[in-house]
């Protein structure tokens, strides 16, 4: 809808001229007039403008605070970057710094403020439309301040600013009220896999808790016992871990012997806010001795809340699995029960004075078997030492002494004494194989998690090594390498973490393990590893060791490939030679021989004609030859630029020469920082964009547009860049084909030959890439298409002066 008819029926006040400093006439905002109709609502434009001198105030806030303290209520406009405290921020993204600016103070005054947004693509399509700015300035608008990551970044200030503002308003509100309770504004919730059943509905728990904050973290964990795991099938945790990423979450393991310590190490690790964990299996001792994993993560939880959300699963949950080890604590309570029960049996059975000795002692062997399966091989065969002592007190005559009298009871207390032991060993050697069947059951199934991961993610050696560091809870994990000679030094490779210490060997609290080719060594250090832990960190070496394996399979298979797609440019450059080369030859030929045979009888007119014939095909053929050879430069590597700094403008006069300036449209900014490049190798950057434009698109002017600044642009390390756009208005090319554009010998839809043989856009990307840049396309907003070339800024004077061939090395 048109302005005017939003307009419609509305009061409005004509602007007061004003006369600048120059003696312009201005129009400004007559406050007198607004206040004279003593409005209940006033719309004034430009929240932050800033009025001309003479006015009545200096800036129109000040106007419009004038018409708030005579009772109007007003309803005005402000974009992010005229806000003070944001001047910085937008002026880093935009390069621009804004000179019409508002205090944050004068803006939080406002009663209600409401964020009017709209997405950047609708706005850049908008402004493609001639909707926003004249048709002279639409190329420029769009490759600058209009750009799709300028209004993105804005668009994220502004909502970030408006949210700080929410927050005031809370805290101003719970200061009112009387709240003193912490209000979290952004939570992380960390979720507890078992591989259950019930980790489907703790998972969708945590994500509905989420959604009712604003923002926050979703981190499921699933704790891998050191020698063993619990019998989950994998298949559950893999639908596990696939629902987590639906849900946006993010799916960690870790390695510990205790799930409640390891879950409680992970989310204060973690910054935590809250913890889901599913209801322990119902047993009754667990409640009452405090000894579950749910009553341990409460004990232990801090200021961190703990949600114990129970389930249909919980009486039917996963076994627990055998026990990896038996700890100190175990094998003591085995000692005192060994004491014990011999004495409490005995104790026991004195009530029954008629029962004979094979029953005493199957009893006490019941005891014996009992202690062996609760503190192992040593506690049950003392056990069974104390037994017999007492068989013989108390139940062979003559009773209260060791004194046998009766030779049968001396073999039925051997052989009383002989079974418990044997049975002690059977229990021992049993508990010992279930470990070891344990074991290789998480070192197979930690392997195989490993590969799966291997296959889904393409994970660096810098990566895996923070997954490492993760895992095993460890302030820091490096990667060791040596040449295997007698006293040569270890070297450090990769680390993730903290500093690791200087060899394997060296520090406290380390841990290392050295892989299969005794070359290389995986080190952890932060906290002394079990034997359990240290089988799982052999497994991550051994895994370790085929990635660096695969690592360097592909740089060979990189290094391959190159090869044979020099290969294919150099077939590709004789077909060429034999096919595009022909026709200027030939034309050049025909010229050439009918100008020497029939000079004298041809007319100057037509002289003249074959001699441009001829100095055409020529240029031409030198344009075709020039492609070739730095096509054939760029395919073998040999193409190395002499940077210096350089600005655009220089590089854009010698670009163009030759070319129809009649269509070429120059819009650069006059404080174009200098960029590093090869003077001449960015010349045919230029003149073969350019040229490709002109053919591709000639119904179109072609727009050179200038991004003033390259704060906004940077490639992954962190440089930044400058940037070139080249701009037409032709047909486009479809965004399936844009990467075939740069591929060499490509024409746009079977183009004819007389457009050239498609290595223009080839050398100028392979040329950009030399000089440690890049060149991109775009779609033009309203059709066509945008080349945009970056290269890093320059931190020196620009070197105008410098002309050089391209690729030839001399100055």
């Amino acid at each position: 809808m048109r302005p005017g008819r939003l307009l419609a029926g509305l009061d409005a006040v004509a602007p007061r001229l004003v006369r600048d400093a120059h003696g312009a006439e201005v129009p400004e905002l007559d406050v007198a007039a607004v206040l004279d109709r003593r409005p209940d609502v006033a719309v004034v434009d430009a929240y932050a403008h800033v009025n001309a001198p003479g006015s009545r105030n200096e800036r129109r806030w000040q106007d419009i605070e004038e018409l708030l303290a005579a009772g109007t209520d007003v309803l005005t406009t402000l974009t992010v970057q005229h806000v003070a405290s944001l001047r910085d921020a937008v002026a880093a993204v935009t390069d621009q710094p804004g000179q019409e600016t508002i205090p944050d103070s004068v803006v939080r005054r406002a009663d209600h403020l409401e964020l009017v947004d709209i997405a950047p693509e609708l706005l850049r399509q908008r402004v493609a439309d001639g909707k926003v700015f004249p048709p002279d300035r639409i190329d420029a608008a769009l490759a600058n301040e209009f750009r799709l990551g300028n209004l993105i970044a804005l668009r994220e200030i502004a909502l970030i600013w408006l949210a700080d503002r929410v927050d005031e308003g809370l805290a101003s509100y719970r200061k009112s009220q009387g709240i003193t309770a912490t209000w979290p504004a952004r939570e992380r919730v960390v979720v507890g896999l078992n591989g259950g059943p019930e980790g489907e509905l703790l998972l969708r728990r945590a994500s509905r808790i989420l959604s009712r904050v604003n923002g926050g973290d979703l981190l499921a964990v699933n704790v891998r016992r050191a020698e063993g795991r619990s019998a989950a099938p994998a298949q559950v945790l893999e639908a596990q871990r696939q629902l987590v990423t639906d849900l946006g979450g993010t799916f960690h393991t870790v390695s510990g012997e205790d799930a409640a310590d390891s879950l409680l190490e992970f989310a204060r690790s973690v910054n935590a806010t809250q913890i889901v964990i599913g209801a322990s299996p119902g047993r009754l001792w667990n409640g009452i001795l405090g000894i579950g994993v749910g009553a341990k993560v409460v004990r232990g939880s801090g200021d961190i809340d703990v949600h114990i959300v129970s389930h249909p699963q919980r009486r039917r949950s996963l076994p627990t699995p055998a026990p990896a080890a038996l700890s100190r604590a175990r094998t003591t309570t085995g000692f005192v029960l060994a004491v014990l029960i011999p004495v409490l049996v005995t104790a026991g059975l004195s009530f029954y004075p008629d029962l004979n000795l094979a029953t005493h002692a199957l009893v006490h062997l019941t005891g014996v078997m009992a202690v062996a399966f609760i503190g192992g091989l040593w506690p049950a065969v003392l056990a069974a030492v104390l037994d017999a002592l007492l068989l013989n007190y108390f139940e062979t005559d003559p009773v209260g002494t060791f004194i046998i009298k009766d030779p049968q009871n001396v073999f039925a207390l051997f052989v009383f004494l002989s079974a418990a032991v044997a049975v002690s060993l059977v229990v021992g050697l049993s508990a010992r194989r279930a470990r070891e069947a344990i074991r290789a059951r998480a070192e197979a199934t930690t392997l195989a998690d490993l590969a799966r991961d291997a296959l889904l993610t393409d994970d660096t050696v810098a990566a895996f090594m923070a997954k490492v560091r993760e895992t095993f809870q460890v302030r820091s994990a490096g990667l060791f390498t040596t040449t295997g000679d007698r006293g040569a030094a270890w070297e450090l490779q990769a680390f993730s973490g903290d500093a690791p210490p200087p060899s394997p060997d060296a520090a406290a609290l380390t841990d290392s393990v050295e892989l299969a080719d005794s070359k290389t060594a995986l080190v952890l250090t932060g906290r002394s590893l079990t034997a359990g832990d240290r089988l799982l960190l052999a497994a991550h070496g051994a895994h370790l060791l085929l990635l660096r394996q695969r690592n360097s399979l592909q740089r060979t298979l990189q290094s391959t490939a190159k090869l044979a797609e020099g290969n294919n440019v150099r077939t590709a450059i004789l077909r060429a030679v034999g096919h595009d080369l022909r026709t200027p030859l030939a034309g050049i030929k025909l010229a050439v021989t009918a100008l020497r045979r029939q000079s004298r009888r041809l007319p100057e007119e037509v002289q003249a004609e074959m001699l441009e014939t001829i100095d055409s095909y020529t240029e031409r053929l030198d344009a075709l030859i020039s492609n070739l050879l730095d096509m054939s430069r760029i395919s073998s590597g040999s193409a190395a630029p002499l940077t210096a700094p350089v600005t655009w403008r220089d590089a854009i006069e010698d670009a163009l020469r030759g070319l129809p300036v009649d269509r070429i449209r120059i819009e650069l900014a006059a404080n174009m920082p200098a960029v590093d490049a090869d003077l001449g190798m960015l010349e045919r950057v230029i003149a073969n964009i350019v040229e490709n434009a002109l053919k591709y698109a000639p119904d179109s002017d072609v727009v050179i547009v200038g991004v003033s600044g390259g704060s906004h642009a940077a490639d992954d390390a962190g440089i930044p860049f400058g940037e070139l756009r080249i701009v037409d208005h032709g047909q486009g090319v479809p965004a399936a084909a844009v990467e075939g554009i740069f591929q060499p010998f490509q024409r746009l839809d079977d183009a004819p030959v007389g457009l050239g043989m498609g290595l223009g856009l080839a050398v100028a990307k392979g040329f950009t890439e030399a000089m440690g840049g890049q060149l991109v396309a775009e779609p033009t907003p309203g059709g066509g298409l945008t080349m945009v070339v970056r290269l890093p800024l320059s931190t020196g004077p620009a070197v105008s002066t410098l002309r050089r061939k391209a690729g030839t090395g001399t100055a």
